[in-house]
């Protein structure tokens, strides 16, 4: 069974590369065990199929050097808060373990990414509880900590992960789902994500919040409960350290 200090949870197997890779990279350069979990195979996009999808996901987990990568399996296009769906990620959460989630932000303009970050939350709780699914309640597990990766919506970050030293790899993942961005020999239906600039404009990103903490690249979140910190102050003079 693999436990997994750091989860990513996002909708579609090319999310997690496009929202958080950088942060995922940085945490297995630092020693910590990570996983990610796709909520859905992708069934609905515009290109690609549900087969070479997965070894898209495959590849890009390979350069992302992820411990697991497993996929939920739930209807893209159509993911809801409700039971089944509930039943089905606290499993996934009551496996993997983790202490740490990361995940899509609230409000997200697109519904599976709406919906899958309340279901994290629930289902995060959920997990903790012994009488839900009982069939697995043994295996409950403490409240994982979820921070939201900031991708659509103009949110005030929490904080800012430099991933600077991890930007490259994060775009060789990315560019590993091969059917879903630029191909100038596609005979595919364009897309938002297939225009010739689209990656640029996510690294214009990445470089955005990088100025906010006084580096090349960065990866934003935000949370919604309060934070324990041990040391604030090596946590204040290490952020202030960057403008020094």
């Amino acid at each position: 069974m693999t436990h997994v200090d750091v989860l990513a949870v996002f909708a579609h197997p090319d999310d997690l590369e496009l929202s958080v890779a950088g942060t995922m990279l940085k945490l297995k350069d630092l020693g910590y065990r990570t996983g990610a979990l796709d909520v859905t195979r992708g069934e609905m996009g515009t290109r690609g199929t549900v087969e070479g999808r997965a070894k898209e996901a495959e590849e890009a987990a390979k350069i992302l050097q992820l411990n697991v990568r497993e996929n939920l399996g739930l209807p893209d296009g159509r993911v809801f808060v409700n039971d089944e769906s509930q039943t089905s990620m606290v499993r996934a959460f009551r496996r993997l373990r983790p202490n740490v989630i990361l995940t899509h932000q609230l409000d997200d303009s697109h519904p599976d990414h709406n919906n899958i970050a309340q279901l994290v939350r629930d289902c995060s709780r959920l997990a903790a509880l012994k009488n839900f699914d009982p069939e697995t309640g043994a295996e409950k597990i403490a409240v994982p900590i979820i921070a939201h990766n900031i991708f659509s919506r103009l949110v005030q970050p929490s904080f800012v992960v430099d991933v600077s030293e991890f930007h490259e790899w994060k775009m060789d993942a990315i560019r590993a789902h091969l059917s879903q961005f630029y191909d100038p020999t596609s005979v595919e239906p364009e897309t938002m994500l297939t225009g010739k600039r689209y990656l640029d404009d996510i690294a214009s990103r990445s470089r955005y919040y990088g100025t906010l903490i006084g580096v090349e690249y960065g990866e934003p979140f935000y949370v919604r409960e309060a934070l324990n910190v041990g040391d604030p102050y090596v946590l204040l003079t290490r952020s202030m350290n960057l403008y020094s």
